[in-house]
């Protein structure tokens, strides 16, 4: 199916607010969303650097404090 969505009619906030109702959509079905082999490798890589305590997990809020600390 093509879909016929006028992006070139659409302003940028209206884009935002369609991506925000597909990916709401993709959420409901997240073992049909394909993804590439390497993205597990990714993240069983960091799992284990989590059960090893060499990283840890953050909340979202504070992981952005850190990352915008690292880059000043």
């Amino acid at each position: 199916m093509q879909p016929n969505v006028p992006l070139d009619q659409m302003t940028t906030l209206e884009k935002l607010r369609a991506l925000e109702e597909i990916w709401q959509d993709l959420q409901g079905t997240p073992a049909e969303v394909p993804f590439p082999a390497w993205h597990a490798d990714v993240l069983a890589a960091r799992e284990g650097r989590v059960r090893k305590g060499a990283s840890q997990f953050h909340e979202w809020p504070q992981a952005k404090r850190d990352i915008r600390d690292r880059s000043r």
